[in-house]
């Protein structure tokens, strides 16, 4: 029954587009977040159904897009060079099967990221792919905040529809992508247009910011608490009553403390006492060697450089009672230890180059959308009322991002990528809107204002 649901679900949209080609860059947008190949037993899980709906948007998009002031932005350049040097890389792979396997969907991802800028040349699309990205990662999360709220979850016990560790069925991968999802379901409930802002909305909105909230609780991943509080400092940014509303929040947080897992809170715990915890020391080592590896690697080993190398981690714990207390320490020997951060990730795989190449990409996207922001907060053209808190809810979800990766090895994630190309489409857009208005004939003829007195 489920696999018929999927089938109907994607011809139907499938064929809509054959009148609105954009929905072909729709479709592809719910395909790559809940991936129904996996979540299919027999009917989808055989079909090439990624390259196929990519096939249907470039078509689409090349057959009847209008091709007019078409430009090709820095970072989307940006992007292209770095492919091409994670293709290089990959050649010359430490582990050339392991590279091989993990370059097969880098590179597709990347050039999505790419080629998405180019179709979003309107509000209306910026809006409906954002909304698209968020109700189709909205599957996996309302289904997690379900399963916590039934069954408190675990730390990988878990299950989101599908028993996967991969994309956003991981837990700390989801964790960090739900929390930065945060800003954009409250940008669509404020600002969207394609559903009406009534009371339907703003309910469902809260639901799936609750939801977003439980998945860190039910995953007890340790970088989704992190989140959490950088997301609550953001959205302090543009409030009025900072104090209150942040009392508020602080208020919610002691009222949920009795209602959390124990387990969470004993995981939680080991936030701070990393030297007793193997995952946290094992992690501090792991990032130790992979700073030695670059020094003399430091055009990096290709993707799944990791597998190299082993570990040996001292664990230290405090035991007895008392006055009588002393320090147990054990040795444990780790090999092929995953870099755990994004960060470590681009450093180990792709070197020094790459790492700089990932720092520019998402630092420079930061900078122009502080840039849009400040243009626009103070607009008083009500058409533009939508540009600024969009552009803060982009950067407040880029933010999150980079700080939960720190944590969590995503700097490749399909749906990270997929938001940083809306962020050159919708800054394409801002920048085009301001020429066009520039270059209306009222604009030059209004006579310029008269010089005060004095």
């Amino acid at each position: 029954m489920r696999d018929l649901f999927f089938v109907a679900y994607l011809l139907g949209l499938l064929a809509l587009g054959f009148r609105r080609p954009f929905l072909f860059v729709l479709a592809y947008a719910y395909v790559d977040i809940v991936s129904p190949q996996q979540l299919s037993y027999f009917l989808l899980n055989r079909i090439p159904l990624s390259l196929i709906i990519a096939g249907l948007a470039v078509g689409g998009w090349l057959v009847t897009d209008d091709k007019k002031e078409i430009r090709f932005a820095p970072r989307q350049f940006l992007m292209l060079v770095l492919l091409l040097y994670a293709g290089f890389t990959t050649l010359h792979a430490d582990f050339p099967v392991d590279a091989a396997a993990k370059w097969s969907w880098v590179w597709k991802s990347m050039i999505w990221a790419i080629f998405l800028p180019l179709t979003l040349r309107t509000r209306l699309r910026v809006e409906a792919y954002l909304l698209f990205m968020t109700l189709s990662a909205a599957a996996i999360i309302i289904v997690g905040g379900i399963k916590t709220i039934l069954s408190g979850g675990g730390y990988g016990e878990l299950n989101l529809m599908v028993d996967s560790n991969s994309g956003l069925y991981e837990g700390s991968t989801i964790s960090t992508i739900a929390i930065a999802l945060i800003p954009i379901i409250l940008w669509l409930a404020r600002h969207g247009t394609i559903f009406p802002r009534d009371w339907r909305v703003r309910v469902f909105a809260a639901g799936l910011v609750g939801a977003c909230l439980l998945i860190p609780v039910g995953t007890e991943a340790r970088t989704g608490l992190i989140c959490i509080g950088v997301v609550t400092f953001l959205l302090l940014r543009d409030v009025k009553r900072r104090f209150l509303y942040g009392g508020l929040i602080a208020f919610a947080g002691v009222v949920a403390l009795p209602f959390l897992p124990h387990s969470f809170s004993s995981r939680m715990e080991t936030i701070s006492g990393y030297q007793a915890d193997s995952s946290a020391a094992s992690r501090l080592a792991v990032w130790g060697w992979t700073w030695d590896y670059v020094q003399h690697h430091p055009l990096g080993g290709g993707f799944d450089a990791f597998r190299g190398n082993r570990l040996q981690v001292t664990l230290s714990a405090d035991s007895g009672v008392g006055g009588s207390q002393s320090v147990d320490q054990q040795v444990v020997i780790d090999e092929g230890r995953a870099y755990h951060s994004s960060y470590f990730e681009m450093l180990g795989e792709q070197g020094f180059p790459g790492l700089f190449m990932f720092l520019i990409l998402h630092l420079t996207g930061l900078v122009r959308m502080e840039v849009v922001r400040r243009r626009h907060r103070r607009s008083d053209v009500p058409e533009d009322a939508w540009i600024a808190p969009l552009a803060t809810a982009l950067q407040s979800a880029q933010i999150v991002y980079l700080v939960g990766s720190f944590f969590v090895g995503i700097a490749f994630q399909p749906f990270v990528l997929a938001l940083v190309g809306v962020q050159i489409g919708f800054d394409t857009l801002v920048s085009r809107r301001s020429r066009e208005e520039a270059r209306k004939p009222w604009r030059k003829s209004m006579p310029l204002p008269e010089p005060a007195a004095g």
